[in-house]
């Protein structure tokens, strides 16, 4: 099967050809998306302008402050009218080409990501030049679906390049066995101490644990199957992050929306990760 899959966000779309895409873990890719930035707001594309302790600006979708940038800062206001309109934009796009989702999809941060992705400092789980599926630590989302919506905003001309890997029921039968059950307790104990928003499931433990096994294997990095693609300025793509295996290369300014979307809202909820786990492990794991 095809990784990547090339479509035009200006046509109505014929039934749900792209949700079914989406849903056997193919990257849409569209040439160009119609959002461009102001003069105004090219200034904002300056990494000095975030907080040292963040590489993102994000703006959670209820609305709250945003986060990423010094406090008391200049750029506060165009910031958040750049990512609010952003935003509005994704959801208006994902309604046009997803019917299917229409009134499904639920709005998570949007961000404003400044920073060079190429030979970025970071520890290997950390490390997003790695293949890997998303899974939150932080966040469980017992087994919700993860749809983003990925803008190149570069006004010199350079791509952000991604590598696609195998498909995701390829990385479980690679990995699965590989990876420890929980401790007895761990899920509650952890929501006790904050360290996750909610309980973390046997679902998000496996995720987290794929996510951390594909990173740290060279091996399959350097040897499973795998293809390159540039992102031009201008152009967009989409993709359920939690089920395409993605590394990202290079390149410099890009929007970015996250959408939950619950599993029994796709249109075939056993392609879903959890589906696909569940039977590979034969329990439930939510």
């Amino acid at each position: 099967m095809e990784s990547l899959i090339r479509a035009s966000v200006l046509q109505e779309q014929t039934g749900n050809a792209l949700v079914d895409a989406l849903e056997n873990g193919q990257v849409l890719h569209f040439d160009s998306l119609p959002f461009s930035l102001s003069e105004a707001e090219r200034a904002l594309l300056d990494p000095a302008i975030t907080s040292s302790s963040r590489k993102n600006i994000s703006l959670h979708a209820t609305g709250a402050r945003l986060r990423g940038l010094p406090e008391n800062s200049p750029h506060e206001d165009l910031a958040l009218a750049l990512i609010e309109r952003y935003a509005l934009q994704a959801r208006q796009w994902a309604q046009q080409l997803f019917p299917a989702y229409r009134g499904r999809l639920q709005p998570e941060p949007t961000s404003l990501r400044l920073h060079q992705a190429k030979n970025r400092s970071a520890s290997w789980r950390r490390d997003d030049s790695r293949l890997h599926v998303d899974a939150f630590p932080s966040r469980p989302n017992q087994g919700k679906r993860i749809l983003r919506v990925f803008m190149n905003i570069n006004p010199q001309g350079e791509d952000r390049v991604w590598r696609v890997g195998e498909s995701f029921d390829e990385v479980a039968r690679r990995f699965l066995p590989r990876l420890p059950r929980p401790f007895p307790g761990s899920a509650w104990l952890m929501q006790q101490l904050r360290i996750t928003k909610s309980r973390r499931s046997p679902y998000d433990h496996i995720m987290l644990g794929l996510h951390d096994a594909m990173k740290a294997d060279l091996d399959y990095q350097r040897d499973c199957r795998q293809q390159s693609i540039g992102f031009k300025p201008g152009a967009g793509w989409m993709c359920f992050s939690d089920q395409a295996t993605h590394a990202v290369m290079s390149g410099q300014f890009m929007m970015e929306q996250t959408f939950f979307l619950p599993v029994e809202h796709m249109l075939d909820p056993q392609r879903s990760p959890l589906a696909q786990l569940q039977a590979l492990t034969g329990r439930p794991l939510i």
